[in-house]
């Protein structure tokens, strides 16, 4: 079926986004010829605005349309304890278990030679910056990949003479997983991160 170009142009905008493939964009663009003019003008308004005022957080890099995030101007939180994320959307995750009450700082990627991403393109620098305090402790929160494990190496490496503790996620296998489906690396890691049968 041909679409009237707008309708065309709609649809391929919907695909740019993530998880969204033809048959989704479809529905979603059809799906707004339904809205009101005023529907529309909010939705467009709530684009615009996201985009213009939303910027990384001065301190750890969170998303905010503030100078500071709502956690690191939070005075409950625990400024010494920092989970090192690779975006904010990892922040989302951890704030919806509810149980973490320290702060974060998100690196923007991770290092990755082959994407051509090294050290100078993370926020690493001011990561350290946070770190001159000999009650910091660091909780490295990244995905168990090779990208992952290189830049934990590396922050590791930088703050090896400073009394800064790092720890880091147990990399666990996923309750009712069979063994046979998973990569090498995460049952690597779940063999060395093995546990005491009391």
């Amino acid at each position: 079926m041909i679409y009237p170009k707008e309708l065309e142009e709609l649809i391929e905008y919907f695909k740019k986004l993530p998880g969204i493939g033809e048959k989704s964009a479809e529905r979603l663009a059809i799906s707004l010829l339904d809205f009101s003019e005023d529907d529309i003008n909010l939705f467009t308004k709530c684009i615009m605005d996201g985009k213009k005022n939303l910027h990384p957080c001065r301190i750890c890099g969170n998303i905010t349309s503030c100078d500071v995030c709502s956690v690191c101007d939070n005075d409950y939180r625990n400024k010494n304890l920092i989970c090192v994320v690779e975006d904010f959307k990892s922040i989302f995750a951890f704030e919806k278990m509810g149980k973490y009450q320290g702060v974060y700082h998100v690196l923007g990627g991770l290092i990755s030679p082959i994407d051509g991403i090294g050290p100078d393109e993370l926020n690493i620098d001011s990561l350290i910056e946070r770190c001159d305090n000999d009650d910091v402790e660091l909780v490295i929160a990244l995905k168990p990949t090779i990208e992952g494990e290189t830049t934990t190496q590396y922050i590791k490496k930088l703050l090896e003479k400073m009394n800064t503790k790092i720890s880091r996620l147990s990399y666990g296998l996923p309750v009712g997983t069979e063994l046979d489906y998973l990569d090498s690396l995460t049952l690597e890691r779940a063999f060395e991160d093995r546990k005491n049968i009391a």
